[in-house]
């Protein structure tokens, strides 16, 4: 998709952002068998607190995000099923969640159905092939909100693995523009807008 960062122009019409460009590269069978079992364990998003404190931290967060997120998503039951997800996917990979909301706002614009001119699907944009090499072949469930959620946060965090932690060349890796900074940069000025002290 084309879609500007939280629509301050970041990204022209013809300066596509979407991940559609993700290869399909050649995997390691320790690689491939790690990844599948990440995407694959069907825990539900249930956060778990380590303190009434971290708990407290986690609903200010979730207040401050929904206002946010209300003019895209205005039905609060859905807004807070989404933002419980992103948190709970994104902590379960290991990424700051500012990140995956300007990733998702980047990709999609909070779209639940988006799909790129070359067949990405859903908020983080997954490109069908990931199902085959890391499910059971059904894009159709990448218009699953926890299902595009944990592919998309897996993924990246794959991406920033292979480069060392790097997260410019990470995201570029993800949207298949490795080494261009548009799209790192993009998403980076997108993830200001969800940065949140508690």
């Amino acid at each position: 998709m084309w879609w500007t960062a939280g629509g301050l122009g970041l990204l022209s019409k013809t300066e596509f952002a979407h991940a559609g460009g993700q290869l399909e590269e050649p995997l390691a069978d320790s690689v491939r068998s790690a990844l599948s079992s990440a995407v694959g364990n069907a825990a539900p998003p249930v956060p778990e607190f380590a303190s009434t404190e971290a708990r407290l931290a986690y609903l200010r967060w979730l207040g401050a995000m929904s206002d946010r997120l209300r003019p895209k998503k205005p039905d609060w039951n859905v807004r807070r099923e989404f933002l419980e997800t992103v948190w709970y996917e994104s902590k379960r990979a290991g990424l700051d969640t500012a990140l995956v909301l300007g990733l998702i706002q980047v990709e999609s614009n909070f779209r639940k159905f988006a799909v790129s001119p070359v067949g990405a699907r859903g908020y983080t944009q997954v490109m069908p092939f990931w199902t085959r090499v890391l499910g059971d072949g059904d894009a159709g469930k990448l218009f699953h909100m926890q299902t595009n959620l944990r592919f998309g946060c897996v993924i990246l965090r794959h991406y920033l693995d292979r480069e060392g932690g790097n997260l410019f060349m990470g995201l570029g890796r993800y949207n298949g523009s490795r080494g261009k900074a548009l799209y790192p940069d993009a998403v980076l000025g997108a993830r200001k807008r969800w940065e949140f002290s508690a």
